[in-house]
């Protein structure tokens, strides 16, 4: 279609456009305005047309498209809400999943495969699966005519693979009968005839390209690395692979499950190379480790192999280079990961944004600027009023002394430095990590008097935004006259690189705004004067801030420890791992405090389907945890004593044991929580309901809200009750990460 603002005016014969030239263009004018209009109407015939199919139709349609086809929303996952926020959006994606609604028919015609249940976990929940029929799992009396040697023995206490295996999605080895049904309320059976089990990997697989290995600071060997460059042992993840034909039952290759040493050592060129789970170069330029000098060895004693050997373990996340195996430059790796979401950052597509005509500058290898410091010097000697310096690839960034034996002031010249609106008014920078690219800025001491923090000073009402990155070693210092400060998509690493923002505040005195969005983050520190100004404006959404411990304070004071941070705080959909001193909390919502909460004023503010922790100091609360838990046990203890004749004394011990047993039962539980693994932060089944289900469109509270795993579960366990033979009993099973081969029981709670 044409787009052309004039399009109308030029069908006008040429006549009637001489006589408006003569006249100004007045016609011209008019028909610019109707011409906008008639493009509104095009546009909205050709989404109309659209709407037809449910490739191409608006999300509002697709459930009015599922009906013509008999399609069904599932009552226990929730009802859809409103299309007019991002927030009823891409919970009304959940409930009504377009891909499922697609192949309804298809799934119809297959119904009563095996295939198809997985098909259904991938479809409805977007969750990766593997089917199993238990009744192959059966030991049984073989007939001497019919012998099945694989099948029914006993445990061959020497096949070490298949014992590591058992229970677990891939289990091979026979088992009794097991009584109890696999949809069972209670404790879920799985070894007898009518039993299916649907195991879902929830975790995603995120990448990482051609990043330095660490050399980890506690070891003597030089020759000794993590995959991770934070020197942390982080298990590799199976980059999986699609499934050759529809009726193929998903392989361990086929599924974003972690990498075993013996599945490795099964199949090194299956997992190692361009393209696949992990690679290794030496280097620089870089040379790939051909895959017949790859070793599968268990590094957990960092034993060196032989000769040019590089020894590898995939369940540590480690690597060490054999004794003669002297590469000069380093050595880079690329892998993959497991975690919850996109969060923190990662090679995950981000949406970018910037002002108007902003000046681009870009870093990397084949960009123009090499590292941070020298496109900064060139947005110094331009000295725009809006900029954008955008980091292309997944490297290291440290600052560096530009030659040896330089003096102290020299190397501080090699320090991040950020200075905004010396000379122009309302200036903004932007550094951006590319989408799909992880940056890591890591911030070395150049210094021996002073530790070498990045430090952002800002005047005039100066605008700040750093995205995408991992930030390590030290942290940020944030001061000056700031309008706002974004930071998103990125991580802080918990314990080694805080947050301090110091004396921030607008031109005018007024109160400096500072968002945090879809960040990990340790301590945030505020320093502002109580007395003499505003509190600053701290909103955090979808994120996770960890002290490191319950007891150590997240958000506070910088110059005093355990005093209140002056700043307002309005929290949505996070994770606080620690305790907080605030002014004031504006607004929390369905979020968890899992250490205490202290806010200097009471009267303003609420807090909403959140878990706060016992002792906390907070404003009003409605639908909280563990208050309604509580309410709840003196309300059943009431009717329960309600006859009784006890006496005080009794009665209070009764209320006292209660109410802390209600608050036990109602306590989050995590799969994890050390920043590195891949459950970090990620609530397990094994909690209440009332966390779970306790926000308030009934998904999980926490930073993991918009995953909405109880909805894809209900959904799920809706589809596979309805798709499965009569006869036949079938359960979701979600696999545990943390212990290997084991399932989270998922019916108790939910």
């Amino acid at each position: 279609m044409d787009k052309s603002p004039d399009r109308l005016y030029e069908l006008l014969p040429y006549i009637y456009r001489k006589k408006d030239i003569e006249q100004g263009y007045p016609l011209k004018a008019i028909l610019r305005t109707i011409n906008e209009q008639a493009d509104l109407i095009e546009e909205d015939i050709e989404q109309l047309y659209a709407n037809w199919f449910i490739e191409t139709c608006d999300d509002w349609t697709v459930a009015y498209l599922g009906d013509l086809i008999g399609y069904r929303l599932v009552e226990e996952a929730g009802t859809p809400g409103e299309f007019e926020s991002l927030q009823g959006r891409t919970r009304n994606r959940v409930l009504i999943p377009r891909r499922e609604v697609a192949n309804t028919i298809r799934y119809r015609r297959k119904k009563g495969t095996l295939a198809l249940l997985e098909l259904l976990a991938n479809d409805v929940a977007g969750w990766p699966a593997r089917a199993v029929e238990f009744r192959s799992l059966l030991s049984f009396c073989q007939s001497l005519n019919h012998l099945m040697p694989s099948k029914g023995r006993v445990a061959d206490l020497r096949n070490v693979d298949a014992l590591e295996r058992l229970d677990g999605p891939f289990d091979e080895m026979a088992h009794t009968v097991d009584v109890r049904r696999i949809s069972s309320s209670w404790i879920q059976g799985k070894y007898n005839i009518p039993e299916v089990g649907v195991y879902i990997w929830p975790l995603k697989i995120y990448s990482v390209t051609c990043t330095p290995a660490c050399l980890p600071e506690n070891q003597d060997c030089n020759d000794c690395y993590t995959f991770s460059v934070l020197g942390k042992d982080s298990p590799l993840f199976i980059r999986p692979e699609p499934e050759e034909s529809p009726t193929q039952i998903a392989g361990e290759n086929n599924l974003p499950a972690p990498l075993s040493r013996r599945s490795l050592l099964a199949g090194i060129k299956e997992y190692y190379g361009v393209g696949k789970s992990f690679q290794i170069w030496s280097g620089n330029p870089k040379v790939p480790v051909p895959p017949d000098k790859i070793q599968v060895a268990d590094l957990g004693k960092w034993k060196q192999p032989s000769g040019e050997k590089v020894a590898v373990d995939p369940e540590l996340g480690r690597l060490v280079l054999g004794a003669k195996y002297k590469p000069k430059n380093g050595v880079f790796v690329s892998y993959n990961y497991g975690f919850s979401d996109d969060l923190g950052g990662g090679e995950y597509d981000r949406a970018t944004s910037q002002p108007a005509g902003a000046k681009l500058y870009r870093v990397g290898e084949g960009e123009e600027f090499k590292n941070i410091s020298r496109a900064l010097a060139r947005w110094k000697e331009d000295d725009p009023k809006d900029a954008v310096i955008e980091i292309t690839d997944s490297r290291v960034y440290e600052p560096e002394p530009s030659s040896p034996g330089l003096g102290e002031y020299e190397a501080v010249e090699k320090r991040i430095d950020i200075k905004l609106g010396e000379s122009i008014s309302h200036q903004s920078l932007q550094i951006r990590a590319a989408s799909s690219a992880r940056p890591i800025i890591r911030l070395v001491d150049l210094r021996v008097s002073a530790r070498d923090f990045m430090t952002v000073t800002g005047e005039k009402g100066s605008r700040f935004v750093l995205d995408g990155f991992m930030v390590t070693n030290h942290g940020i210092r944030i001061s000056g006259q700031m309008k706002r400060v974004t930071i998103r998509h990125c991580t802080m690493v918990p314990g080694i690189a805080p947050l301090r923002l110091d004396n921030l505040k607008d031109e005018d005195g007024s109160a400096c705004r500072v968002e945090i969005d879809h960040c990990i983050m340790g301590m945030i520190q505020v320093e502002l004067d109580p007395v003499a100004d505003e509190p600053l404006h701290l909103a955090v959404a979808d994120s996770i801030l960890d002290s490191g411990s319950a007891d150590n304070p997240v958000i506070q004071a910088a110059t005093e420890p355990e005093t209140q941070a002056h700043a307002n705080l309005n929290i949505k959909r996070s994770t606080i791992l620690g305790r907080v001193l605030i002014h004031t909390i504006d607004l929390a919502e369905e979020c968890i405090f899992q250490g205490p909460v202290t806010a200097g004023r009471t009267q303003k503010g609420c807090m909403r389907f959140s878990y706060v922790a016992p002792n906390s100091v907070t404003p009003r609360r409605f639908n909280c945890q563990p208050d309604m838990a509580e309410s709840e046990a003196i309300r059943l203890l009431q009717q329960d004593n309600s006859e009784d004749d006890i006496t005080q004394e009794t009665a209070q011990e009764t209320l006292t044991s209660c109410l802390e047993m209600a608050r036990c039962r109602i306590a989050p539980v995590f799969g994890s929580e050390k920043y590195g693994d891949p459950e970090y932060c990620r609530l397990s089944q094994e909690s209440d309901a009332g966390i779970l289900r306790g926000a308030k469109d009934e998904s999980e509270i926490g930073a993991f809200h918009d995953l909405f795993q109880p909805q894809r579960l209900a959904i799920l366990e809706s589809r596979l009750e309805e798709y499965t033979p009569a006869g036949f009993d079938v359960g979701v099973m979600i696999v545990d990460h943390v212990n290997k081969n084991k399932s989270q029981d998922i019916r108790r709670r939910i």
